[in-house]
């Protein structure tokens, strides 16, 4: 840990001056039955991925009766307050605690389906709701971005049942509580409400398509997460769960090879390489020193940024006296990757380092049938990857739309917590990385949604195919997951949560990314 800044800052550097046989199908896998469903399902318009494993998806209205006989989980937050034997109200309310997104979105949520009952919009706009009862403990500003998020769900609904001009009225009133400079809720509405009137417009014909096709959005997509290094590296020092899966991802790659003299490291998605870096002093301080690193970082683009990204680590292990080669191999097509491109070596302990290097993949399933199949030949002693630990590639719209709202509030939540509200980069997070996902999984469909994500169970059934087994995470590992956690000023809010062998970790309970280890059997 004593290297971290040293680590951060190397990387920095001269940077900122510098652009840097078919499987059966499983991805449209659907685990959100514990969220909403809508009655319009739409197809991903490509050959149908991973088939569900789950129960078949229920009609809107069966869904809403389900949700309707559960007892909120906030219960005790929202009751109204109990009134002593005087018939004083209690001030308990006064001292509660401020709500979390996470619970103003559930909130929104159960607003939305006691407002179904209405059957109209009549009063929902109003500042009075005919359930307000329910919400008394809420704090002023709490009340209204309920509300937003009531608003914004009845309104993806109006969408999903093609009633337009209704959905429009609702999202005018979120437009004029939200902005991208208010509090997490008012922002994440804010950019949710521009995705859904891009949705409307081209459900009704006004745009003709998503900017630029699939492959060219996922090219897009890498290509702004590879050249805004300083945004990347302000967001990697200053929001602890990053570094808390690349910590823990490095120290459970080390405990597979740390008795070898070679080792040889396979990157999927290497980008500005500061977890390699943190693997390279890693291995060089151990007790016995590895003789020699080798990285081959493996892409489909973006060669001179990967070769600077080369220079960088070159430069630092000769910094910590660490014997070090790194090889590129970009290939235009995924399906030309080969094992011949590797240049193995038998005395070398070969591991897998995927740190969000599959989920641009999934759009495109048989080039990541095809990369598993290579990586399976090589024999790796391990694979870890560190992937969106929540599903957002339903192909129903409005699940899609509630699963990404809980996502991207917690993740807006944690910036709202650990960086200035005037910070650039808190504002290049949220308008280019964060909006633009938004904007991808909301108002794109088929092969023109590029942002796709799926959870931890959809992988392990898509890497049981190739054999592959979940291997569980040192005491080490979880040690690093916490030790690093504290270093950060909120990083009480950091939460992790075990899922069989694989660490999920979140943010004030809400999973955001898991950390997974596997082996070919």
């Amino acid at each position: 840990m004593e290297k971290l800044n040293e680590i951060c800052n190397y990387s920095k550097g001269d940077a900122a001056n510098q652009e840097m046989e078919r499987l059966p199908p499983l991805f449209e896998e659907d685990d959100s039955s514990d969220r909403f469903s809508s009655s319009k399902v739409y197809d991903h318009q490509l050959d149908a991925l991973f088939q569900d494993t789950t129960p078949p998806l229920c009609s809107y209205e069966h869904k809403m009766q389900e949700l309707e006989a559960i007892e909120s989980q906030y219960f005790k937050l929202i009751k109204p307050p109990a009134r002593s034997q005087g018939g004083m109200a209690s001030s308990e309310v006064s001292d509660q605690r401020k709500l979390s997104t996470d619970e103003v979105i559930r909130l929104g949520g159960e607003r939305f389906i006691k407002s179904r009952s209405l059957n109209s919009t009549k009063g929902m706009l109003e500042s009075t709701h005919p359930y307000a009862g329910s919400f008394m403990g809420l704090l002023g500003q709490e009340l209204k971005d309920v509300q937003l998020i009531e608003n914004l769900l009845l309104s993806s609904e109006k969408v999903a049942q093609q009633q337009f001009d209704r959905s429009r009225k609702l999202l005018d009133w979120c437009d004029a509580l939200s902005s991208s400079s208010g509090n997490p809720i008012q922002r994440i509405v804010y950019y949710f409400s521009k995705a859904l009137r891009e949705k409307i417009d081209r459900e009704t014909g006004r745009i003709s398509s998503f900017t630029g096709s699939g492959k060219k959005n996922e090219h897009d997509t890498q290509g702004r997460i590879m050249n805004t290094t300083m945004t990347r590296l302000s967001i990697y020092q200053k929001l602890p769960f990053y570094q808390v899966g690349h910590f823990s991802a490095v120290q459970a790659l080390v405990d597979r090879v740390s008795k070898a003299k070679r080792v040889h490291v396979v990157e999927l998605a290497i980008r500005q390489g500061v977890h390699t870096m943190i693997l390279m002093q890693a291995l060089a301080s151990q007790p016995e020193p590895i003789k020699h690193l080798k990285i081959t970082a493996v892409g489909t683009g973006f060669e001179k940024q990967i070769q600077q990204t080369g220079g960088h680590l070159k430069s630092f292990a000769e910094s910590i006296n660490l014997s070090f080669s790194y090889n590129v191999v970009i290939v235009e097509d995924m399906l030309e990757f080969n094992i011949d491109l590797l240049e193995l070596n038998p005395r070398e302990a070969l591991g897998v380092f995927s740190m969000y290097g599959l989920w641009s993949m999934i759009g495109q399933q048989d080039r990541l049938e095809s990369l598993m199949k290579v990586l399976k030949s090589i024999k790796p002693r391990v694979m870890v990857m560190c992937e969106v630990a929540t599903n957002l590639n339903s192909p129903n719209f409005v699940n899609r739309l509630i699963e990404a709202l809980f996502h991207y509030g917690a993740v807006f939540d944690s910036l709202e917590d650990c960086m200035d509200g005037e910070d650039e980069h808190r504002g290049i997070t949220e308008s280019m990385y964060l909006g633009e996902g938004i904007r991808s999984i909301v108002a794109a469909e088929g092969a023109e949604r590029a942002v796709r994500h799926v959870n931890l169970n959809v992988w392990r059934k898509f890497f049981a195919r190739f054999g592959m087994k979940e291997i569980g995470f040192s005491a080490s590992s979880l040690y690093q997951a916490k030790l690093v956690a504290g270093k950060f000023p909120c990083g009480s809010c950091c939460t992790f949560d075990m899922d069989g062998k694989s660490i999920k970790i979140g943010w004030k309970g809400t999973p955001i990314e898991c950390l997974s280890a596997w082996k070919f059997s």
